[in-house]
């Protein structure tokens, strides 16, 4: 009975944390559509920069995964947190001038890179922490059902946060858009301190970050590829629908967000049952037939179900090959070896944006949705062969 309380308590204190990183990302899921839509009207700027704008936030996360691992392992996983949390406020804060300053669309852009940074910043401390703190709660056994439940908080503040921020950017601008949004992580800094720390893992010896990565860049580079059709909905889906005269544009991020958490919180047990493999291939399928929805669509009810089958696909492959990266490396590296991981997915964010801008203006915005469904199928056909090899190495 001692053994299910203590296990009920940590589960207990596994979804508050959740909960608490649910509501400070809805900081940087306000933001996705209103910058493309801010770039491009309020400042007169091209699909490009529009691009440019969301992903760069992505590369600058990249930036901090390798330093958020090593501190999360070194110093705790809460310290990461925090940090994270304090760059979020500091970027929503700084953003609001870029509003203030649309006489001069050249400083507004600059202005608005720089809080974009800071929040990339933060999001790279603030995953890694969050990953590496339930993982130390509940344990390794469970980490794909941690990666589940993580995912859902992230992807529900996106599903939430693309119309609340559309409707904020009606209402009160931008400026006013980005200022409430700052509001968010502060409410996660207070709370955070009712969730115990986990040990960390100082003075261990730790291997540079490009060994860890070598033994990780395979389940990464699926992870890369199935994230450049999120990026595609983030940044595009909303000038897709506007440009096509159609309505409900900020429900793009809403379908992919309900097709997302309905199967981290139904099926997040899967990974850790079946294997992460068996789980990618299945869902890089299912994200191809979705993107490719999208971009044949004649009507909005077709892209709609298209983002819901794109977020039913994406669900599951972060947690799936991340169960396989945590148990590749040893505990004292768990941190190192995710922030690295994780890189490969904010690298998919972070070219997807200016790629498939330049690819926009030249060739339209289904397009973008096209290549989307392509790089799918690419991660579809190494999930595969890994698959595979597995099988005849085991055998």
């Amino acid at each position: 009975m001692a053994f299910r309380l203590t296990g009920d308590r940590e589960q207990a204190r596994l979804y508050l944390l959740t909960a608490i990183l649910f509501i400070s990302y809805l900081c940087v899921a306000i933001a996705l559509p209103v910058v493309p839509v801010f770039v491009t009207g309020a400042l007169g700027l091209g699909n490009g920069w529009a691009g440019l704008g969301v992903g760069i936030a992505f590369l600058a996360t990249i930036l901090t995964r390798g330093y958020a691992g090593g501190l999360a392992d070194g110093r705790g996983a809460e310290l990461a947190v925090q940090r994270g949390l304090i760059f979020y406020v500091a970027g929503a804060l700084i953003s609001p001038a870029a509003g203030l300053a649309l006489q001069a669309p050249a400083a507004a852009f600059a202005i608005l890179v720089a809080g974009r940074l800071s929040i990339g910043l933060g999001e790279g401390l603030v995953a890694v922490g969050v990953i590496a703190w339930g993982i130390g709660l509940v344990g390794p056994q469970r980490s794909g059902r941690v990666l589940a439940l993580i995912g859902a908080a992230i992807y529900g503040a996106l599903g939430l946060g693309g119309p609340v921020g559309l409707l904020l950017l009606d209402h009160l601008g931008f400026a006013g858009t980005m200022a409430v949004s700052a509001v968010l992580p502060l409410l996660g800094l207070a709370a955070i301190r009712s969730v115990p720390a986990v040990a960390a893992h100082p003075g261990r010896e730790r291997p540079p970050l490009a060994a860890v990565i070598g033994r990780i860049w395979v389940h990464g580079l699926i992870v890369c590829l199935q994230g450049m059709g999120f990026a595609a909905i983030g940044s595009f889906f909303t000038l897709y629908f506007r440009d096509l005269g159609w309505d409900h544009a900020g429900l793009g991020l809403t379908a992919f967000g309900c097709g997302f958490v309905l199967v981290r919180l139904v099926f997040g047990h899967l990974p850790d049952r079946y294997g992460g493999l068996s789980v990618a291939v299945v869902s890089l399928a299912v994200e191809a037939i979705g993107q490719l929805l999208i971009w044949s669509a004649g009507d909005p009810t077709v892209a709609l179900i298209g983002a819901f089958m794109t977020g039913l696909g994406c669900s599951m492959i972060f947690p799936a090959m991340g169960r396989e990266v945590v148990h590749l490396v040893a505990p004292h590296l768990r941190g190192t070896a995710l922030g690295g991981f994780s890189a490969f997915q904010d690298l998919a964010y972070g070219l997807t944006g200016p790629l498939a801008g330049v690819l926009a203006d030249r060739a339209g915005y289904g397009s973008v949705f096209l290549v989307g469904g392509a790089t799918a199928v690419c991660g579809f056909v190494i999930a595969v062969a890994l698959r595979r090899g597995k099988v005849v190495a085991a055998g």
